[in-house]
């Protein structure tokens, strides 16, 4: 089985994966948390300025995130134009003019799936977006072939 189609990520796309990658990571619950906890002082207390830091903390990722979304997709020439990404029994393999990258299905570390997009991690910190709005009637096949070759354990894709 052989699935190839284009993406073409933009930054609302990378704010997505951004939010995904850091909320579902211990720094970002662990702010979060702390946040509400002074939001919580504040609120036993009445010192505002533990208010004030609970919504430094809460407000702050979000917005530090979505604006560094936005200087990688204006500054980054990679989204720029769509990616090619073709799907094979060995691996997939991502180009763009005259680059192209291959990566085996055993080195993939995760997949999952926001509102947005599937993603599909090849490192801890790296991945692939892939916008389900680009994908069409192929995200069955792209989240079948994903099924197929990585682990159940690695795969949280809801449909």
């Amino acid at each position: 089985m052989e699935l190839e189609f284009d993406v073409k990520i933009n930054s609302s796309d990378l704010y997505d994966y951004l939010l995904y990658h850091t909320y579902t990571g211990f720094s970002g619950m662990l702010g979060t948390l702390a946040g509400v906890f002074l939001v919580m002082a504040f609120l036993g207390t009445r010192y505002f300025i533990y208010l004030i830091a609970g919504i430094v903390l809460i407000v702050y990722m979000p917005c530090s995130l979505f604006l560094k979304a936005k200087q990688q997709a204006v500054n980054n020439p990679v989204f720029k134009e769509p990616l090619h990404y073709k799907m094979t029994e060995e691996g997939i393999s991502v180009s763009q003019r005259e680059s192209e990258e291959a990566q085996s299905w055993e080195n993939c570390v995760k997949a999952v799936s926001t509102a947005r997009s599937i993603i599909l991690y090849t490192s801890r910190t790296t991945a692939s977006i892939f916008p389900k709005r680009d994908l069409g009637e192929k995200k069955e096949a792209l989240i079948q072939m994903i099924s197929t070759h990585m682990p159940p354990k690695k795969v949280k894709i809801r449909f």
